[in-house]
């Protein structure tokens, strides 16, 4: 089977584009269309069609370049069903539905939180998952329209998943991700560490996108609040409560 090939490309302000692209079918998946004119000029550069669309989330900037890229391409939109707040759909899927590109196959996870029916896609042959705005590096999506219970749950999936999985984020936040990740956590060495590199990236106009969930799941403060020390600081019964706890204070910091 033919490696994925995946091109990664700046979008809006700071958004990421993604293209999935596999060489044996000849297929292309966009992720999420922040901005439908540049998929279209990223796809042409590197002589790829567009065949399908994949929505993680109904927000304009995942998917609000939908119809730009079907009305030249004719791609199939494959989405949660809460983007059809914004744009028609021709495959609606939700947690546990697979999807292909050419023989590759993803499996869709609920990760809502950040909105009610935000999903993510999980290619495990290919150890990668697009994950949109339900966890950055070092942190995680405001929770627009989800509850603690139900976002913490969607982060324990992402936290099941192998270790050694790429994470594709839709944002650059890293930097002020940093930030509060070190006010949350700051006995974290790990933390000290990687906070370090990404100052460093960022002054260089390097991306800090994809990361790797391992690395996530020793620094990430959002990830750990079912650690017993993130409980002691921050409080909460369950680890959700304490979730809830350094989120309030992420929107507030």
């Amino acid at each position: 089977m033919a490696d994925l090939q995946i091109h990664q490309f700046p979008c809006l302000s700071d958004n990421y584009g993604f293209l999935l692209h596999d060489p044996a079918s000849g297929e292309t998946a966009a992720i999420d269309t922040p901005d439908g004119a540049e998929y279209l000029h990223q796809a042409q550069s590197k002589g790829w069609r567009i065949t399908q669309i994949w929505n993680t989330h109904w927000h304009p900037d995942h998917a609000g370049g939908n119809k730009a890229i079907v009305e030249a391409t004719g791609a199939r939109v494959i989405a949660p069903a809460e983007v059809e707040k914004i744009s028609p759909i021709d495959s609606v899927v939700g947690d546990d539905d697979r999807v292909t590109l050419g023989s590759h196959e993803a499996r869709v996870i609920d990760v809502s939180g950040h909105t009610n029916g935000h999903i993510a896609y999980h290619l495990a042959d290919d150890a990668i998952a697009f994950v949109g705005d339900s966890v950055f590096a070092l942190g995680c999506g405001r929770m627009f329209e989800g509850e603690p219970e139900q976002f913490w749950a969607a982060l324990e999936r992402i936290k099941a998943l192998p270790p050694e999985t790429t994470l594709y984020c839709a944002h650059e936040y890293t930097a002020a991700n940093a930030k509060f990740a070190r006010h949350a956590d700051p006995d974290n060495r790990a933390l000290a560490v990687y906070a370090a590199e990404v100052d460093t990236k960022r002054l260089h106009g390097e991306p800090t996108v994809p990361t790797v969930l391992s690395r996530e799941l020793a620094t990430n403060p959002f990830l750990r609040a079912d650690e017993p020390a993130m409980r002691q600081r921050w409080g909460g019964e369950t680890p959700a409560q304490t979730f809830a706890a350094l989120r309030a204070a992420k929107d507030a910091f």
